[in-house]
């Protein structure tokens, strides 16, 4: 499994500070940038391996690659989205797609969370693997009982195949089911399973189940299906988030899973009010 992080948007609402510069390389902690923190979580979480999708001011992120392979141990590739200030994200994570087949832990290049996070994604997806393969497994046949064998019930598609491995693969979602949510927030809905129905800003608060938080482990099965639904997603409407395209590729049989991170300390940056709440939760990450 790989590391990725998304950094090729251009932060608008965060200029000045943005002039010229990434937001994943805005400071928070001295001299430590946001694309620190995601890289350096990455590490600790066991990858050796990242990608960074790189667009606005990408050369910046570039100059700063030798120092961030010593500091934190890993080798870095960079994927170039030329069409970053005018297309969103869903076009970004497509333009990755060849290494989606080994397995991806993706991050948004604008969120400070500690490496728990990190770590429940890779907990949820070796619960769900090990769930899914006990359930694969033949059940032992009953004794006979007087009246000789039971004979089978119907075939409702209940019982273990419910439980075994999606054919489209399987994508996990981090949540925070705790805080409160405003209009802004990327909202999910849920089913009892904790699957998701449905992820969008444009939603009642109300009605949500929770935030995600923009943290995602892509596991290998899924890669094909996760690559064309984010392609039917951007040529759709190149304006559209990956998150789209994750809701696409649920709509065509592909599990998407969503994993609580519990109480956590974390903010996605997205303006002067939340890189100032970044540099208070930065040295806690």
């Amino acid at each position: 499994m790989i590391g990725m992080v998304l950094a090729a948007g251009t932060g608008r609402r965060l200029r000045p500070d943005t002039d010229g510069r990434p937001k994943a390389l805005l400071p928070v902690a001295g001299e430590t940038t946001i694309l620190d923190i995601a890289i350096r979580n990455l590490a600790a979480a066991g990858l050796t391996e990242v990608v960074i999708v790189v667009g606005y001011a990408a050369g910046l992120v570039a100059d700063r690659v030798p120092e961030l392979e010593r500091a934190y141990g890993v080798s870095i590739d960079l994927v170039h989205n030329d069409r970053a200030e005018e297309w969103n994200n869903a076009y970004s994570l497509w333009l990755a797609r060849e290494y989606f087949g080994r397995g991806v832990l993706l991050v948004n290049g604008d969120t400070v969370h500690p490496v728990s996070v990190e770590k429940t994604l890779l907990a949820a997806s070796a619960a769900a693997q090990s769930a899914a393969e006990s359930a694969a497994k033949p059940k032992p046949a009953a004794p006979a009982g007087p009246a000789g064998p039971a004979r089978p019930g119907p075939a409702t598609g209940a019982g273990n195949g419910a439980r075994r491995e999606p054919l489209l693969g399987r994508v996990i979602i981090a949540i925070d089911d705790i805080k409160s949510l405003a209009d802004e927030e990327m909202k999910v809905v849920l089913d009892s399973d904790g699957m998701l129905l449905r992820i969008t800003k444009v939603m009642d608060p109300a009605n949500a189940h929770g935030e995600y938080m923009g943290v995602t482990l892509i596991e290998p099965a899924a890669a094909v299906a996760l690559a064309d639904s984010l392609e039917t997603t951007w040529r759709r409407d190149p304006g559209l988030y990956y998150e789209d395209g994750f809701a696409e590729f649920s709509e065509r049989g592909g599990a998407v899973l969503a994993a609580p991170i519990g109480a956590v300390e974390w903010v996605e940056v997205d303006n002067h009010a939340d890189l100032q709440r970044a540099r208070e939760i930065a040295g806690r990450c």
